[in-house]
């Protein structure tokens, strides 16, 4: 990991905003897979659950 995000991590600890390290990484993770992967799936079922709803209303 590049020394600039070892740094930042650290800040954030030192700020009290995290507990630890495995805190803010934990919640990086969190946040980029929410972000990344779980909000296409979301958009995915709204699409599917839209189209069904436009068929039941036709």
């Amino acid at each position: 990991m590049p020394d600039l995000y070892v740094r930042a991590i650290d800040e954030l600890v030192k700020e009290e905003r995290y507990s630890s390290r495995s805190e803010v990484i934990r919640v990086a993770v969190r946040e980029l897979l929410k972000r990344e992967l779980w909000r296409e799936t979301l958009v995915a079922d709204e699409v599917e659950v839209g189209e069904l709803e436009a068929v039941e209303v036709s």
